[in-house]
């Protein structure tokens, strides 16, 4: 499978090419349809497989790609659900080591899900609406006990 573009730059999974329309896929709503071969033209700066990854949200992917681990997810949902908290309070909260801390934060930070805030004059860490956009769409929402549902928690 090949990723190919059409004439107004639209890109596609190419599924099938005859002599002169090619059956194509569109990664975000899977429809296929017949394109003429004269308005398509082969995307070499892009893998079949990065293009089908384009179905997915930006928030979602940025996520994704920069969660690794149980733990670190765990981190994000949990910040999520507390608020900001200050560096002190997670290594007091959870059971994980001062460096390993850091660098979650650091590839969080740098991937755009968690920002840095002042906590109570403090150094301290927030997510950011990427991450809540992103949680919001992985996380079932939950009910709470008058029956309401809340969204992301």
């Amino acid at each position: 499978m090949k990723t190919v573009e059409d004439d107004t730059g639209k890109r596609y999974l190419l599924c099938k090419r005859s002599d002169s329309a090619s059956l194509v896929r569109d990664p975000e709503t899977g429809n296929e349809c017949y394109i003429q071969n004269d308005r398509l033209e082969a995307v070499g700066d892009e893998s079949a497989l990065e293009t089908a990854a384009r179905s997915v949200s930006d928030p979602v992917l940025t996520l994704l790609t920069a969660v690794h681990d149980e733990e670190t997810l765990g981190l994000l949902v949990e910040l999520s659900v507390r608020g900001p908290l200050g560096v002190r309070a997670l290594l007091d909260a959870y059971d994980v080591c001062e460096s390993d801390l850091h660098g979650r934060l650091t590839v969080l930070t740098a991937a755009g899900l968690l920002e840095e805030t002042d906590v109570a004059g403090e150094r301290g860490y927030r997510i950011t609406e990427t991450c809540e956009t992103a949680l919001e769409a992985i996380r079932p929402s939950l009910e709470t006990t008058d029956g309401s549902a809340v969204e992301g928690t």
